[in-house]
Parts: C-alpha cells; structure tokens; sequence
C-alpha cells in the first residue's frame, strides 16, 4: 500500500503557492537526499565550533575565530538551501520576501545557482584532497598562522571522520538538482497535468 501511495504521490501534480506555480510532486528519494545534505555538512560545521571553543585559550585570535564561525554558518546555510528544491519556496518565493516575494523561481536560475554550487564543492574537495600530495599549492593565509600542519592521531582521526560526510555534499545537490530540473521542466502549467 505504502509503494502505491508514493507512486501516486510522484505522479499527481501539484499547485504550490500564490502566484499559480504548478510542479510535479517531489520524489521521496529527492526529499530524503535534500534532507540529508545539513546533516552531511553538520560534523564539520561542530567540529569547528569545537576547534574554536578549545583554540580560545591557546592563540587563536578574534579574526581568525570569527572566519572559522562564519565559514561554518555560511557552509549551514547554503546546505539548508537545498532543501529549496524540494519545497515550495523553491518554486515560488515567500510572500514576505522584500520585493519579490509571491514571484515564481525560475527554474533556469535555481537549476544555474545549484550546479555552481556542485562545481564549487566538487572543486574544493578536489583540491583539498590533492594538493598535499599532488599539487603542492600553498597559499599565504590572510588569517590565522599560515600553512599548517595536518592534524595527527586520535585528532587527526576525528577531523577525518568530521569532515569525510562532506565527500556527500556535492553528489546530493547533484541528485536534487536533476529532480527539480526535470520536476519543473515537466508540468509547467496547469494543462499538462494530462501528460504526466
């Protein structure tokens, strides 16, 4: 019964918010992968908030605390933002959204901002993960210490297994991103609901 209701659920097509947004039902393997992706990013995210919190006392400075707090926010609130592809402020914007709220996302814009989002995080990871050894690229910190060493030990096995759900992050919103393109790009308007 369960895999009917999800069949059906796939299949109907759905009005979402004011402004007359029609879009197929969002797939349950999308919402769970748009689900997944803040919870991918949270171990780094609270494994720099532990570094900061313990670094307080030992050298680290205001500046440097504060980038290391903001990266893990910003880092938060761009995973949070996946899940605007499978929810229907992804389709059309909140009304009390300044300006533009009630308007309909283009789905070109969304579809544009999510694959550079998955450029930029396969990219990052790339080169976070060869330039130790391969690429050998060091540039000069604008904060904190400079290059330094990579943790070793028990903590450099707890940074590991902190940072390693992030190696998800870019296949997720990769997944997501296909759904909600071929989502929105199938019912368009009310008339084509016949065709799904």
């Amino acid at each position: 019964m369960e895999i009917q209701q999800s069949a059906v659920r796939a299949i109907r097509v759905v009005r979402r918010g004011d402004a007359g947004a029609w879009s197929a039902a969002v797939p349950d393997w999308a919402e769970r992968a748009a689900r997944a992706v803040p919870w991918v990013v949270l171990p780094s995210g609270l494994w720099r908030i532990g570094l900061v919190i313990s670094a307080a006392g030992r050298g680290m400075g205001v500046a440097e605390g504060t980038y290391v707090l903001s990266l893990t926010a910003v880092s938060e609130l761009l995973a949070y933002l996946t899940l605007g592809l499978v929810r229907p402020w992804g389709e059309v914007l909140p009304g009390w959204v300044p300006l533009v709220g009630g308007r309909r996302v283009p789905t070109r814009l969304a579809v544009s901002l999510a694959t550079g989002g998955i450029v930029g995080i396969t990219a990052l990871g790339v080169y976070f993960a060869l330039n130790r050894y391969v690429l050998h690229l060091h540039v000069h910190a604008l904060i904190g210490r400079g290059h330094a060493a990579l943790p070793h030990g028990a903590f450099g096995v707890l940074t590991f297994l902190c940072y390693l759900p992030l190696a998800a992050w870019a296949p997720l919103l990769a997944a997501v991103t296909v759904a909600y393109h071929r989502r929105r790009r199938v019912v368009s308007t009310p008339g084509a609901a016949s065709a799904c």
